[in-house]
């Protein structure tokens, strides 16, 4: 055979083994798990970090302030020295819209060493375990939640005896380049973290969406948590790993009350967020960047490059493998397009999404080496922590 053929065929046998060993990552069925309302509803503290959003916390806090939650819950929300006036928009939201109680509050800037939000995250919980919370459910300001989303996830929590229960909000697709690149985001994301394997009793694949986490008081002393992660740029998996080497145990899924508001109208807003943290994920090691690279060719790109050249005139092997393994992996991404309510059409678009993917991650490597490092709402971080070990 020939070289594209051989090429050809190793897509082929890495498709198959994402498709049957990867911990089924390509179903979109793990959802909050089966759950029925406690006998005694315990209490729960809210916390949002939020810098300058001022143009989502009008769409945001709302859905927390309309929680239908039968025990005690009040909302701490921790303005991170915004320049926009989201403390005094959130404010005047909580008069306004009533429900929960809002407490707002502004801790100043973060002490060296904290990236991210989690300095703001820090003084949410300082100022939440005065009340003696038993559950803290972390969110983020650009997530709207359905009334009965914090009921549902307690309720799931105390079902389960889980110690963190996350559900990956539903991000926003409605210009053209999100619904090419946000169901992506979280199929990879998934395909790193299968689902199944994080969820599993006593393995060691840890992960949790950092915009809807819950999670118990009592774990989060014993973990250290947010101290122990101060410095993670990924900070949801940082969370969850915390959590799980301390015993905890912990659950992961897709969102069904839960959606994020924030757009990413532009692909340059798309790929800010994808490199901030990239290279991080790779351990800011540049031989595990080279093998990512050789790896998202040989798995995304070689199937549609290998069909045509076959084709061509490389040999009926590599049509044939090139375009089975790039089948394989269209329906793969079916289930997410349908999820994110998207036209399954855009499945045989994912080799050129994988494309932007790598692309981001290689920028993201060349940021981090002309030492502007991590960068989160206009703060960077020269040398942040590197993304935890699975």
């Amino acid at each position: 055979m020939s070289a594209v053929a051989w090429i050809a065929v190793g897509s082929l046998v890495a498709w198959v083994w994402l498709l049957l060993g990867q911990g089924f990552f390509w179903r979109t069925d793990q959802r909050l798990p089966s759950r029925a309302d406690p006998e005694h509803w315990p209490s729960v503290a809210v916390v949002v970090p939020a810098r300058d959003e001022a143009a989502v916390l009008p769409v945001s806090l709302p859905s927390l302030l309309a929680q239908d939650y039968p025990g005690s819950a009040e909302i701490f929300l921790v303005d991170d020295c915004s320049k926009d006036g989201t403390g005094d928009i959130a404010r005047t939201l909580s008069v306004r819209c009533g429900g929960l109680a809002v407490t707002v509050v502004s801790p100043g800037e973060p002490e060296p060493g904290w990236t991210g939000k989690l300095w703001a995250v820090r003084h949410g919980i300082a100022l939440a375990r005065a009340r003696d919370p038993e559950y803290l459910l972390l969110t983020d300001a650009d997530i709207a939640h359905e009334p009965d989303s914090l009921r549902e996830l307690v309720a799931a929590a105390e079902t389960g005896g889980f110690d963190l229960v996350s559900q990956m909000a539903r991000l926003r697709v409605a210009s053209v380049w999100e619904r090419l690149v946000v169901p992506a985001f979280v199929y990879f994301f998934s395909q790193l973290y299968p689902f199944r394997w994080v969820n599993r009793a006593g393995g060691r694949t840890a992960a949790a969406a950092g915009g809807c986490v819950l999670l118990r008081t009592e774990t989060a002393v014993r973990a250290g948590v947010p101290d122990v992660i101060r410095q993670a740029v990924i900070d949801d998996v940082s969370l969850a790993r915390a959590v799980r080497r301390s015993g905890g145990r912990i659950w992961l899924g897709l969102a069904e009350r839960v959606d994020s508001v924030r757009p990413y109208p532009r692909l340059a807003d798309l790929w800010r967020m994808v490199s901030r943290s990239a290279y991080a994920q790779l351990r800011h090691n540049p031989l595990v960047l080279l093998g990512t690279v050789l790896g998202l060719a040989l798995v995304y790109l070689a199937p549609p490059v290998t069909l045509v050249a076959g084709v061509l005139g490389a040999g009926p092997v590599a049509a044939w493998a090139g375009g089975v393994a790039w089948a394989v992996m269209a329906g793969t991404y079916m289930p997410m397009l349908g999820y994110y309510r998207q036209s399954l059409w855009l499945a045989p678009l994912l080799p050129f999404t994988a494309l932007l993917y790598l692309l981001m991650t290689v920028d993201s490597a060349v940021q981090h080496y002309r030492g502007r490092g991590a960068a989160w709402k206009g703060r960077t971080y020269a040398r942040p922590e590197a993304a935890p070990d699975q």
